[in-house]
């Protein structure tokens, strides 16, 4: 796999006289991308069907003849305010029942049918103009779906989908109101025109009702990401890509990927360990100017799962952002660290946010590779020693990892509208998860719920699945694999209810989960011999074997020869001990790292990454914080 760098910049933030000097110092920095366009629509159409295209005809010619390869964004995250004049009624409505306002961003519902065209005719008019440009390698469609939480809308144009979409879902009203439970509290209906979004009722709206939105939700994400891709591909042989955010579940992934060709993320680790991970305030001090050693990680094997593995970081932090609660800078070395840790997990191309930071409007205080004066930031240096490192490294290529991580979009939303407990997020269940396994020097795949080959692996987990696709279990089965289930596996049907026989119905394994418990914090569950169960307690009825217990009684892992159910949310202790119980039934060597330490294993090397603000020595090596190193295998 040939791996290289590139840099998000905006040729329309700087006066033309510097695009060519930028240009070659882009590229005397190793860089070989570089991705435009995608929040310019205002330039490009500054008033209704008066288009500008010259100055992006000079940008592309000057930033191609430089010898860079160019990303084109189509720039629907950011309609310019005439196209509020000609959809007044396009903006994206808050639960609260206020519409969003211009002047920032991403300030449009998914469900207008009318924005949703005049993006897609852009989109055609920017692949007609440039699709068979041979200086355009690659388009990004939009920018970041679901930021700043505009993947739900609860405006009259989503209403009207919703409708129209239940209508198509369920076929008759008496299939709703039976699907849904309606006759709890009179919530029954006559005709798919009395249904509303579930937003403003006086309690909690029928969960089922509050689900089926966030399924139509997503959808709608989809159609729309559809609507361009299908104006762009008779138009352009490049590859099509969108750039996905870290702990965004809104809306899902894996659907909207089968329209792409690249998955790509923006990872911005110091950011996500302020305001998009739980931690308390050792942890966080800890990893202040590193992030969290495993959220970049579990982002990179979450996207290499889509699009048969073909995946970038769009955006990587260069130095202190601007939208976290607090904004430290990146200790030095952690922007190489971020970079190989990207491309040990498959990256193909790792591209930092900005060029030059901007001295005006909302992300001035965003860093990136150059100042605002244009001096060098810290993070050019690392960047091109970057550069540097991956020419003189053979390529490296993907294997298979050992362990396999079930990840299943719909099931987050199934725990958001039904949490049960006021720290219960499928999210956290599940990078808990991948944190355990990665603690013990594991690497990790990360696949969708709906996979039906799993052929391969010697681990598989599906921890907090709520609903199993058809055909899981088939799979499961004939992967061969020791399976791990649980907890909140299996437990509810796809319209959020509880089935009759209850859950979580694994064949082979006779448990039934008859009660559950979520715990307050600090607040756990002991287990015999050592460990405890926090946060989520079930408690199990059947004849399947307990392999470890309560102290208080009752099982806490049940199973068979391959297929096991855990009946509870595991410490890290605890965590240790069902692997290292499920690791001796295949012979799956553990390596239980020092804190801080990670490892990612390709075909033919050995990565190792310290995140800890200290020295670890490991295969007699030090590795200094921020230490990235190598051992071919």
């Amino acid at each position: 796999m040939k791996r290289t760098l590139g840099v998000c910049y905006y040729p329309e933030h700087w006066p033309e006289e510097t695009w060519a000097r930028d240009a070659a110092a882009m590229v005397a920095a190793g860089l070989t991308w570089v991705r435009i366009g995608e929040f310019a629509w205002s330039r490009l159409e500054p008033a209704p069907g008066t288009f500008d295209f010259g100055w992006l005809d000079r940008a592309i010619a000057t930033l191609g003849n430089a010898g860079l390869k160019i990303i084109l964004g189509t720039p629907s995250a950011t309609p310019p305010r005439w196209m509020l004049d000609r959809f007044p009624d396009m903006l994206a409505v808050g639960a609260d029942g206020h519409p969003r306002r211009f002047g920032s961003r991403r300030h449009y519902c998914h469900s207008h049918p009318g924005y949703r065209d005049a993006a897609r005719d852009m989109a055609a008019i920017l692949g007609k103009r440039y699709g068979r440009d041979p200086r355009i390698h690659a388009w990004q469609i939009d920018n970041e779906y679901g930021c700043h939480e505009t993947t739900l809308s609860y405006s009259a144009a989503a209403r009207d989908a919703f409708r129209d979409w239940l209508a198509q879902h369920y076929q008759s009203i008496d299939a709703l109101n039976r699907a849904w439970g309606n006759v709890f509290w009179s919530m029954e209906y006559a005709d798919f025109d009395d249904i509303d979004l579930p937003n403003q009722t006086v309690t909690q709206a029928n969960p089922s009702h509050e689900l089926a939105f966030r399924r139509f939700a997503s959808d709608q994400v989809v159609q729309w990401n559809a609507a361009q891709v299908a104006a762009l591909r008779p138009l352009t042989d490049a590859p099509l890509i969108h750039n996905y955010m870290g702990r965004e579940l809104a809306f899902d992934h894996h659907a909207v990927a089968r329209d792409l060709d690249i998955a790509s993320w923006d990872s911005y680790p110091i950011g996500f360990l302020s305001d998009r991970l739980e931690g308390d305030a050792a942890h966080k001090a800890r990893y202040l100017q590193q992030g969290d050693p495993d959220m970049q990680a579990f982002h990179h094997d979450l996207y290499r799962g889509l699009n048969n593995g073909r995946w970038w970081v769009m955006e990587q932090q260069p130095g202190p952002v601007n939208w976290a609660p607090y904004n430290p800078a990146p200790l030095p070395g952690m922007v190489r660290l971020w970079s190989w840790e990207a491309f040990a997990h498959g990256a193909e191309v790792v591209s930092y946010f900005r060029w030059r930071q901007a001295p005006f409007a909302q992300e001035q205080m965003h860093a990136g590779l150059r100042r605002p004066d244009d001096a060098t930031a810290p993070g050019l240096a690392e960047a091109q020693q970057v550069a540097s490192e991956i020419a003189q490294m053979p390529d490296v290529a993907q294997a298979q990892a050992p362990v396999a991580l079930l990840f299943d979009y719909p099931s987050a939303w199934a725990w958001e509208v039904l949490p049960q407990g006021a720290d219960f997020t499928y999210f956290r269940l599940m990078f808990e998860t991948y944190r355990a396994l990665r603690c013990q020097g594991l690497s990790i795949d990360i696949l969708p719920a709906s996979t039906t080959d799993l052929s391969g692996y010697k681990l598989i987990l599906a921890p907090g699945l709520a609903t199993l696709p058809t055909g899981l279990a088939a799979a499961l089965s004939a992967s061969k694999a020791v399976c791990l289930l649980g907890p909140r596996t299996g437990l509810v049907t796809p319209d959020l209810t509880i089935p009759l026989p209850m859950g979580p119905a694994l064949p082979g394994l006779d448990t039934t989960v008859i009660r559950v418990e979520s715990l307050p914090p600090g607040m756990s569950r002991p287990v015999q011999g050592g460990g405890a169960l926090r946060h989520w307690v079930e408690t199990l009825e059947g004849t399947a074997p307990a392999q470890l217990s309560c102290e208080s009684g009752g099982p806490v892992l049940v199973g068979g020869k391959s297929l096991h159910y855990l009946a509870g949310w595991p410490d890290p202790d605890l965590w240790s001990r069902v692997l290292a119980l499920l690791a001796k039934q295949v012979d799956l060597p553990l390596t239980p790292l020092p804190e801080g330490l990670r490892f990612r294993s390709t075909a033919s090397h050995l990565f190792a990454f310290n995140y800890a603000p200290e020295p670890v020595e490991w295969h007699g090596e030090t590795l200094e914080p921020a230490g990235v190193a190598w051992w071919p295998l």
